[in-house]
């Protein structure tokens, strides 16, 4: 189980203006917020499955696509294996398999299948991607994403439900978006800025979270920048802010109610 913080979280805490908020407090504020950055890990995972596939072309027939895009896939990706097959007269899925338990992609450890659904083409398509039979470095992908282009502006969606993981009886609801920003493609690049809004279900009741432009580089498992912000079951507000630092190092201001910020170091 990856946590956020590996070292000892008395000797980093740097606090400044108010009152530090009570040891207890702050263990479990980080708890909470370890929490959130695994549903995000796992959000960020599902998109970037989508983005394996080659964005389609608007105007260009919808099989001549795929005809090109399955192979293209499977060349791209050593341990993948891309598969055609018309499922109605105007969709086509592909079958995106994994091989073997020691397949990474991006980072990302990768195993069983996923399934991709193409409805449209030339003027529209929606393309919906089920995750539900693959698992993402180790742990199942309860998830489905993907995306609308050619007609109006390409949007892009994610949707989760399932099991934390890791964090063994603690379930989660995830509704995201890929967030826009200049310079960074929605799909196929180094970066991904996700947005969205949750819950998080445990033994204590169930929080809400709201992701924020959280800024996922390929490969990381830590956002590098952005805002997650909880309201807990027990009636608190944690704000966690994700500042990117020199290399690997960044770190994360955690706000619990009108306490101080305390400031932990991190090693994404």
């Amino acid at each position: 189980m990856r946590t956020l913080i590996g070292l000892s979280l008395s000797a980093l805490l740097v606090a400044c203006g108010r009152d530090v908020p009570p040891d207890e407090v702050i263990e479990a504020a980080k708890a909470r917020v370890e929490r959130v950055v695994a549903a995000g890990h796992l959000t960020r995972g599902a998109l970037e499955v989508l983005g394996f596939m080659p964005v389609y072309t608007c105007g260009e027939p919808r099989r001549a696509f795929l005809d090109i895009a399955a192979p293209d896939v499977s060349a791209r990706l050593s341990c993948a294996t891309a598969t055609v097959e018309q499922l109605d007269a105007v969709t086509d899925g592909v079958v995106l398999s994994f091989n073997g338990p020691d397949c990474e992609v991006h980072g990302l450890r990768l195993e069983g299948r996923a399934f991709f659904k193409y409805s449209g083409g030339v003027d529209r398509m929606d393309v919906s991607v089920d995750l539900r039979q693959l698992r993402v470095d180790g742990a199942v992908l309860p998830a489905e994403v993907g995306y609308g282009t050619c007609g109006d502006q390409t949007s892009v969606w994610a949707k989760a439900a399932g099991d934390v993981p890791g964090r063994p009886g603690h379930t989660l609801r995830v509704d995201a978006r890929v967030g826009k920003r200049a310079g960074l493609p929605l799909l196929g690049g180094s970066s991904l800025v996700l947005d969205g809004e949750g819950e998080l279900t445990g033994p204590d009741g169930v929080d809400t979270m709201t992701l924020d432009t959280l800024q996922y580089e390929v490969g990381e498992y830590l956002p590098k920048e952005g805002t997650a912000v909880l309201e807990t079951s027990d009636g608190h507000r944690v704000e966690a802010n994700f500042q990117p630092g020199l290399w690997r190092l960044g770190k994360v201001e955690v706000t619990v109610d009108d306490h101080a910020s305390v400031t932990v170091p991190i090693i994404r």
